[in-house]
């Protein structure tokens, strides 16, 4: 969505509850300098979507350096966090052949917000100039953009409340910020300032001469005092007296200067705010968290974010748009589930269509590996487990929060694996390696913290799910023992006729399958019922599927081998897991009744 259209939207629904009205806020994010750099950004995003920012934009390369980097990590906010984005595009060394693959693959992500820059000067220093076929003035790129692209876009331009390096008369540089409204611009995002009265001041001038878009002031939050007086002084900025006094005794100390660097700039931002020429709060990051958090908890700007539409995180890639359904298997490795879904014409909406059309990318796509830490940083996180006593400890302790990620598992452990914790460590302490995992629901609120997704006043429904590794040699007793389960439903003489109340699939690495469904067909695994609408069934269990799963999870497990020395234990320990075990996914049919699933791995 455009973010004119967004704000619009959000501070519309405000003015029938004044009393409720909440300014709103987006978060800047720049491009970094190693691939391991990127894989923590990404997890920054997703940590900070649940703070529901209205949009996140990120930064063209410094001085113009060309690269794909921009644009992947737009797309991958897009489609994969399901954040709203705005991409920034300079000037800088960009002839228009590279602005246009750039605003490309913007549109092709489902961006529809540009930051139009004429950007800083080249890195190698000199006058900026503009290259051979390219432009001179954002105003320009604004109007090329418009011409070419109508009203797909949504586009901003900068503003400069304390003046310009190049420019200091501050009516010439109102009277610019003009030419690039005029030009068909759409929102204002101005430079840091710390100086809340010559920014109001500043806005006076911009709307006396014509300009209504909306104006988002750029925030800076202070870390430390290095930091601060660097970027000031960078940005040729005015920083008030008060600012100096209270900080500069403290300089030294970054926790006593982030502190009261966090009541200074809440108190700027509510000054903002309360002159009425804003509504909208837009943080420079830094690839940080921390200080705009601490901003916007002191402004009282974070709330409970409302239910999402689904139990998984919606992409906003348009030819996504209809997706509604998705397996359980890829819950918490949504990168790769993009990635192998990409070449898709049609995605699954409102059923999990004809099993043989889910042509699932090969793991081969991930030419950069599956494993999504580097080999020091993976070390860093797990360590180099020697046993299989030292694997299950790392799976408990991620269960127990105190890690963030495992190899098959790219995001923190979820709020609902609460109700089960006790059964998975017990069983994960016994040698059984648990991937993924969901407790049964039977008709929780679709508002409720944990397990609510979905319109209001819904109830939602989930099947208790494990999956897990297991010695092959164990298998054959614990297909026994799900048997024995089963055994009441199956009395029937006509196999067609007979029920299975837990439904299981293993497979080992060289795809030796055992498996108790009768047919290929989905198995929805949550559901949810919505007044005025069908039964929304968004997570499936599902042969092929999990086929398509089974090859990465083991292609992950020879990755994370893989960075160890050959003949090392940590080596040997892993390509053992790949060796001799199976991956195996149970479904407890009864949605209502007592625990089944946890209860097969006593004595097993």
């Amino acid at each position: 969505m455009r973010i004119s259209q967004k704000l619009l939207k959000a501070h519309e629904a405000d003015e029938a509850h004044p009393h409720e009205d909440k300014p709103t806020f987006s978060f800047e994010f720049f491009v970094p300098k190693t691939s391991q750099g990127v894989q923590n950004l990404y997890d920054r995003m997703d940590r900070m979507y649940n703070l529901n920012p209205q949009f996140v934009d990120v930064t063209w390369n410094a001085g113009g350096r060309l690269s794909n980097l921009t644009t992947d990590i737009v797309s991958t906010a897009q489609s994969v966090l399901g954040l709203e984005t705005c991409m920034h595009l300079t000037c800088t060394n960009m002839p228009v052949e590279l602005i246009d693959k750039a605003l490309k693959d913007a549109y092709d992500s489902g961006c529809q917000n540009i930051l139009a820059l004429r950007g800083d000067p080249p890195v190698e220093g000199g006058e900026w100039t503009a290259v051979e076929g390219g432009f001179h003035y954002a105003r320009d790129l604004v109007e090329y953009i418009r011409k070419k692209y109508g009203d797909h876009f949504d586009i901003g331009v900068a503003g400069y409340p304390e003046g310009h390096p190049e420019e200091s008369d501050s009516d010439k540089i109102v009277g610019y910020l003009k030419e690039k409204i005029d030009a068909g611009a759409d929102f204002i995002i101005t430079q840091m300032f710390y100086d809340a009265d010559k920014f109001i001041e500043w806005c006076a001038k911009v709307r006396e001469v014509g300009i209504t878009v909306p104006i988002i002031p750029g925030i800076m939050p202070i870390s430390s005092y290095a930091a601060f007086k660097r970027r000031a002084t960078w940005c040729e900025i005015n920083v008030p007296q008060h600012f100096e006094d209270k900080l500069i005794s403290i300089k030294d100390d970054d926790q006593l200067v982030r502190e009261a660097g966090t009541e200074l700039v809440a108190e700027m931002c509510q000054k903002l705010l309360d002159s009425g020429y804003v509504n909208h709060l837009h943080f420079y990051t830094m690839n940080l968290e921390k200080s705009s958090i601490m901003i916007l908890e002191k402004l009282q700007l974070i709330s409970s974010k409302a239910a999402d539409d689904l139990p998984w995180r919606k992409s906003l890639n348009p030819n996504r748009q209809n997706e509604s359904v998705r397996p359980i298997f890829w819950k918490n490795r949504k990168y790769s589930y993009i990635t192998r879904t990409q070449g898709w014409d049609e995605f699954p909406n409102g059923r999990w269509g004809d099993a043989n059309s889910a042509a699932f990318g090969d793991v081969e796509l991930f030419t950069a590996g599956l494993l999504r830490q580097s080999p020091k940083r993976a070390i860093e996180l797990w360590g180099e487990p020697q046993t299989l006593e030292d694997l299950s400890n790392l799976v408990i302790r991620y269960l127990n929060g105190q890690l963030n990620s495992l190899p098959w598992s790219d995001t923190p452990v979820t709020s609902e694996v609460g109700s089960i914790r006790d059964e998975l460590n017990k069983i994960n302490k016994a040698g059984f390696f648990t991937v993924n995992s969901q407790p049964r629901v039977n008709g929780s609120s679709s508002d409720d913290p944990i397990f609510g997704w979905g319109p209001k006043n819904g109830f939602v429904y989930q099947k208790q799910y494990l999956e897990f590794l297991i010695q092959r040699k164990k298998l054959p007793k614990l297909i026994q023992k799900i048997d024995e389960i089963n055994a009441p439903y199956n009395k029937n003489s006509s196999s067609k006729d007979n029920y299975n109340i837990l439904t299981y699939f293993a497979i080992d690495y060289s795809d030796d399958l055992n498996s108790n469904t009768k047919d290929d067909s989905a198995n929805a695994v949550t559901w949810g019922i919505f007044p005025g609408n069908e039964v929304h069934q968004p997570t499936i269990v599902e042969k092929v599927s999990f086929l398509a799963w089974k090859d990465e999870v083991f292609r992950i497990l020879h990755e994370w081998s893989g960075i160890f020395e050959s003949g090392s234990k940590a080596k040997d320990l892993i390509q053992s897991i790949v060796d001799d075990y199976a991956l195996v996914n149970i479904v407890d049919n009864d949605f209502v009744g007592q625990d089944k699933i946890f209860g097969l791995f006593q004595d097993l």
